[in-house]
C-alpha cells in the first residue's frame, strides 16, 4: 500500500509540476504575443494617407428639388482611427412657389471642418464605422420676389422682397456613417447627418427660406449623403 501511495503522490507531483511549467509557457507566450502587438501597433505610422471625396445626394436633389449642393471633402487619416474632415461646396436655391408667388435664388459657398473617429475594433479593416462632428458656416446673399401687399391700416400697396439681401448662419452637425473599400482607391460611404443651427442673422424680410449647405430654414434638420471616396 506504502509503495501505491508512494507512486500516486509521484504521479500528481509530475502533473503538478507539468501543468505549473505548461501555465507559465502559455503565459510567456500570450505575453509575448501581446508585446509584439502592442509594438506592431506602435508602428503604425501617424499619418496614413488623405481622401477627396464628393456627395452625389446634393447633387441629385439638384435634379429633383428647387435647391441641392455641389460639395467635395478631404480627409486626413491618422492611425486609421482618426479623421480630421474639411468640407467646402456651394448650396444653390431657385424656387418659385405657385400657390404664394414667393420667387427665391441664392447660389453661395459654405464650408465645414470637423472630426471623424473610426468605431471599429480593427481600425485596419477595409470598413469602417464612424462618428463625427463639425462645425459650418456661410455667408450668402439672396434675391427674394413676392406679390405686393396692402397696407391694413394706412391703405395703398406695400412693396415685399428684395435683391441682395445679406445673412448668415453658424450651425453644428453629428453625423453618423459607413464606408467600405471598394476596389485600389476607390471606397463608397453612407453619412446622416443631424444639423442644429446656432446663430443666424436675420434680414427686413425675416427667415430666409434657404441655407446654403445646411437647407430649408429651421431650427434643426436630417440630411444624408451618399459618397465616392478616392484614398490615397
Amino acid at each position: 500500500m506504502a509503495v501505491l501511495h508512494r507512486i500516486i503522490f509521484s504521479f500528481i507531483s509530475r502533473a503538478t509540476i507539468i501543468s505549473l511549467l505548461l501555465c507559465f509557457s502559455f503565459s510567456v507566450s500570450a505575453q509575448q504575443k501581446k508585446m509584439v502587438t502592442v509594438a506592431e501597433e506602435d508602428t503604425i505610422p501617424l499619418f496614413r494617407g488623405i481622401a477627396i471625396s464628393a456627395d452625389l445626394v446634393g447633387i441629385g436633389m439638384m435634379t429633383l428639388y428647387d435647391y441641392g449642393t455641389y460639395e467635395a471633402a478631404l480627409r486626413i487619416n491618422l492611425k486609421d482611427k482618426y479623421f480630421p474632415v474639411v468640407e467646402v461646396g456651394i448650396g444653390k436655391a431657385d424656387a418659385d412657389d405657385d400657390v404664394t408667388r414667393l420667387v427665391y435664388k441664392t447660389t453661395a459657398p459654405f464650408g465645414r471642418i470637423g472630426l471623424d473617429l473610426n468605431f471599429l475594433k480593427n481600425k485596419h479593416d477595409d470598413y469602417r464605422v464612424y462618428g463625427g462632428l463639425r462645425y459650418a458656416f456661410t455667408s450668402f446673399k439672396y434675391d427674394l420676389q413676392a406679390p405686393t401687399l396692402t397696407d391694413p391700416v394706412w391703405g395703398g400697396v406695400v412693396p415685399y422682397g428684395g435683391k441682395d439681401l445679406s445673412s448668415s448662419c453658424h450651425w453644428a452637425e453629428f453625423n453618423v456613417g459607413i464606408d467600405a473599400k471598394i476596389w485600389g482607391p476607390l471606397r463608397l460611404g453612407w453619412n446622416y447627418r443631424y444639423k442644429r443651427r446656432i446663430q443666424k442673422k436675420k434680414t427686413d424680410m425675416g427667415h430666409v427660406w434657404y441655407i446654403p449647405g445646411y437647407g430649408k430654414d429651421g431650427a434643426a434638420c436630417m440630411v444624408a449623403q451618399f459618397n465616392v471616396i478616392f484614398e490615397i
